[in-house]
């Protein structure tokens, strides 16, 4: 009997069932690889907000904190004023 049609057939048979996993494995790699990326624009999107957010409070604050200093000014001026 002659083993070398069995080898080779066994042979191309364990090609192709190496091919197909890896393909399939290549397949669910991309699909990880997809979803990553888009659990990455999710975040990204979501600092975006949370700085355009801290800029407009931090803007808020400084505005604030300029009144607050304009009265002082004032309050300290007239204060001087009424010491002269």
């Amino acid at each position: 009997m002659c083993y070398c049609s069995i080898m080779s057939d066994n042979i191309k048979d364990a090609h192709m069932a190496v091919l197909i996993k890896i393909q399939s494995e290549l397949s669910s790699l991309r699909k990880e690889v997809r979803e990553g990326f888009a659990h990455s624009d999710e975040i990204a999107r979501k600092n975006r907000r949370d700085v355009a957010g801290m800029m407009v409070i931090g803007k808020a604050m400084a505005g604030d904190f300029a009144e607050q200093m304009a009265a002082v000014v004032e309050r300290v001026e007239a204060l001087e004023a009424k010491r002269s």
